[in-house]
């Protein structure tokens, strides 16, 4: 057999680690397991999973629509945000068209649009920052016009953001055969005041596409259950290139049962504001470079390759992510954890750093 030409220079995605006994902070999960009101529907229809779930995901658009102010016209839940963003490239993306999109960003965006054999484009982050001028001069640059933009904000692995009238502006500058596709899948985390409030820009913009998921704040990941909201038009092209069932009986119900689970979402909120604080303190008293993080992870410095760097810490008892995949070779990437993870990761750390 032969591989198509546009997938062969691919390579596999590359999770992070989980190692048997290691408390893991490699893959930005939630440190207090998923909310339990998920857990308790999650028990509930057990005895279910022998029927097919709802095809249209009805339960689970309404409640989000409820939330977000918006129709269920305007929502497609997918199999993880990753999906989402596969039925972007799937409906737009003709053979030959480009992309545009960070380089040291989530590299999945770059996979996708290799998927469907398009080209993607891709700008460097300007001091660990999303650089919208380099990307607009990118989008400038193609002829035709690029069918997509991904953007990640926060960024995944640097933890940095931009702010709503970059956003906007941004948004202003793209032709409007160009979807613009928002990947905020740790906007939840965001405490900045001027983080982009960007479903209040969709109506302005319907070559817009937001990207939300229950992998993070909601400590759904292993049920892989996410979200896009778009104009109308939009998700319908996007329901088009979508297999049936992707979202599985268990992922759907769980997710509507977190989303009423504001406890546990306040608390996960807390430890996450409360573990950034303690770790950037600890690595300014290490004299550790990082990033101002708007997420649930820090990107850090170390200085040392961080291929060695995981090792190392890997051996001594916590997996991390190491950077070099991202061309960001001596840098690391540590999901904040509870307190008592957050100490074992800082004194694995000064460890491996003194070897």
């Amino acid at each position: 057999m032969r591989i198509r030409q546009c997938l062969s220079g691919l390579s596999p995605y590359i999770p992070g680690k989980l190692v048997p006994g290691a408390i893991k902070l490699a893959s930005n999960e939630n440190p207090l397991g998923p909310s339990p009101r998920a857990m308790e529907t999650l028990r509930e229809c057990i005895s279910r999973t022998h029927l097919y779930p709802d095809n249209a995901c009805a339960g689970l658009r309404e409640a989000l629509a409820v939330k977000h102010g918006l129709a269920p016209e305007n929502i497609v839940v997918g199999n993880g945000s990753d999906e989402i963003m596969m039925l972007a490239a799937a409906a737009y993306i003709n053979p030959g068209d480009t992309a545009v999109t960070a380089r040291e960003t989530f590299s999945n965006y770059t996979f996708v649009t290799r998927l469907f054999d398009g080209e993607m484009n891709r700008a460097p982050l300007c001091k660990g920052f999303f650089d919208l001028d380099a990307l607009d001069a990118l989008v400038k640059h193609a002829a035709p016009g690029p069918r997509l933009v991904f953007l990640c904000n926060p960024n995944n692995p640097t933890g940095t953001y931009f702010g709503h009238s970059a956003l906007e502006n941004f948004l202003k500058k793209m032709p409007p055969e160009t979807l613009v596709v928002s990947d905020e899948a740790y906007a939840d985390f965001a405490e900045a005041p001027d983080f982009p409030d960007s479903l209040s820009l969709l109506p302005a913009y319907p070559n817009l596409l937001i990207m939300k998921t229950f992998s993070k704040l909601y400590g759904l990941a292993g049920l892989r259950i996410g979200y896009g909201i778009a104009h109308e038009d939009v998700a319908a092209d996007l329901l088009k290139a979508k297999i049936s069932f992707s979202a599985n009986l268990p992922a759907l119900a769980a997710a509507q049962a977190a989303l009423e689970d504001r406890e546990f979402v306040e608390k996960s909120l807390a430890v996450n504001r409360e573990g950034k604080a303690w770790l950037c303190a600890e690595f300014d008293r290490l004299g550790l470079p990082y990033y101002p993080s708007q997420a649930n992870f820090i990107c850090i410095d170390t200085g040392r390759d961080s291929r060695d760097m995981e090792r190392r810490i890997m051996e001594l008892g916590v997996t991390i992510r190491p950077l070099a995949s991202f061309g960001m070779p001596h840098s690391l990437r540590v999901t904040i954890g509870t307190r008592e993870q957050n100490r074992l990761f800082i004194n694995c750390l000064e460890k491996a750093l003194t070897e």
